[in-house]
């Protein structure tokens, strides 16, 4: 086979140009990228299709419960003493009012280690549907997609591939943006006149570009919720600072503690805040003096407040626990991030002693309340179907990647890793060193990875000549 040097344009003194070397190192680099990527992007675009379905077509919990509409609604704590007369020895969790009025309430209750929802005619106050909330089709596919069932482990094995698939994303658009005679149209549009390898190379370059920009947004969004870059360093950056709460503000659990285990309700920008607790005798008014305060009255307040259509209260469970009452994109709740808001209310006096809303956030908790709502597919029916549509795209660049290694690999080679061939000079070395060193800032945890292998490949080409192929 023709060496990479006699195939490729020279320079005035007749050696490989610079381009040709970076672009060689480039190949190679999205090569190595893939072996780790694909198979993790294939289960992220699979489980992400699943999530956004019955977040975009149907609800977290499955189909739709949906009741008759009659002209009164019977009271939240009739609705709720329904419930707990099925499941006498269950805490309860929360009250979901129904998005439309047509369709049923949902109360989530927790009893012998299980987390129940129940639908419940808010008209008749009969109990229609239970689902345990851990064991939906939504919530697999949700556990899957952050940590493949094995806990930390996965989480981090998952981060590891999201910081690679940003090199496979520069590295793509490098190998495909325009030089050398190539026009626009050859990388925008698929040349399927072509046969084989080339044919399977024009369709993967051209989805690549065009999906290359939505890939990163996922990918950024996704790792904000990964243990160490999000968790670590992203997260505790851009959350709201509990110091604006005042000396409400004395709680030791977070709102992350409101999400139910292993699923993401609570905005991101308040999970890694710590809630405020009842008993400061501070606040504005709230349920008025001389009532209860109990769910009915505090769900009274949250229509006051302007909480309409579907919003969450969840009750205190802690002596001094507070009412939290919210309506956001996490939980499925709004098609607009920007209204995110959350309020607390003393459990004891009824008051409101801590709110925030989507302006009292973080330029980051911001950013990220946005571009999690499109990754989640939150914002309507045209986000979740545009999303399935990506995730399809995704799909096939991990299958199209795999098909042309199959039909470029040397013949005799099988199943062989055989990886794109080392460049024998380098002139732009320091540019990729550059590359290398960003991602390693800013994906402290694939950076490690990437530079390992980096220095794995270095040590093998030492051993052995490079052969380079055409």
């Amino acid at each position: 086979m023709a060496s990479l040097e006699r195939a490729s344009p020279r320079d005035a003194s007749g050696r490989p140009s610079a381009g040709t070397g970076f672009h060689a190192m480039a190949w190679r680099w999205h090569f190595y990228a893939g072996l780790y990527v694909v198979p993790f992007l294939l289960m992220l675009a699979v489980t992400g299709a699943v999530m956004v379905f019955f977040t975009g077509f149907q609800t977290r919990l499955g189909p739709v419960v949906h009741v008759t509409p009659q002209a009164v609604a019977q009271p939240v704590a009739a609705q709720a003493q329904a419930v707990m007369e099925l499941r006498s020895q269950a805490a309860l969790l929360e009250y979901v009012a129904p998005r439309k009025a047509d369709e049923a309430s949902w109360f989530v209750v927790a009893r012998d280690g299980l987390t129940e929802a129940v639908a419940v005619d808010p008209y008749t106050a009969r109990v229609l549907h239970l689902v345990d909330k851990d064991d939906t089709v939504f919530a697999w596919a949700q556990r899957i997609h952050g940590t493949l069932l094995i806990g930390d482990v996965g989480d981090r094995l998952i981060e590891i591939a999201a910081g690679f698939g940003v090199v496979m994303i520069v590295t793509g658009l490098y190998l495909w943006w325009p030089r050398g005679g190539t026009r626009w149209a050859q990388v925008l549009v698929p040349d399927l006149r072509l046969k084989g390898r080339l044919w399977w190379r024009s369709l993967h370059g051209s989805v690549g570009f065009w999906i290359g920009a939505v890939l990163l947004v996922f990918l950024l969004t996704g790792l904000s919720w990964a243990g160490i870059w999000g968790g670590k360093f992203v997260q505790p950056w851009g959350s709201f600072p509990a110091g604006k709460w005042g000396d409400a503000f004395k709680s030791d659990a977070t709102h992350g503690s409101l999400d139910p285990k292993g699923q993401h309700e609570v905005p991101w920008g308040l999970e890694q805040t710590p809630l405020p607790a009842s008993g400061s005798g501070r606040g504005t008014l709230g349920v008025p003096a001389g009532q209860p305060v109990n769910l009915e009255t505090v769900s009274t307040l949250a229509r006051q407040l302007g909480f309409e259509g579907q919003h969450h209260i969840r009750l205190p469970q802690a002596e001094t626990g507070v009412f939290t009452i919210s309506a956001d994109t996490m939980s499925g709740d709004l098609r607009q991030p920007t209204r995110d808001r959350t309020v607390h209310v003393d459990r004891f006096s009824g008051r409101v002693i801590a709110e925030v809303g989507f302006a009292d956030y973080s330029p980051m908790a911001k950013a990220m309340a946005v571009g999690i709502a499109f990754h989640q597919g939150d914002m309507g029916l045209w986000n979740a179907a545009l999303n399935l549509l990506f995730c399809a795209a995704v799909a096939f660049l991990c299958v199209s990647g795999i098909a042309m290694w199959w039909k470029r690999r040397p013949a005799g080679s099988g199943w062989r890793v055989v990886a794109p061939p080392a460049p024998r000079n380098l002139p732009l070395w320091k540019g990729g060193a550059l590359v290398m060193c960003a991602v390693a800032l800013a994906f402290p945890l694939s950076g490690a990875v990437l530079l390992a292998v980096c220095l794995l490949d270095w040590l093998v080409a030492l051993r052995r000549p490079a052969r380079v192929a055409s």
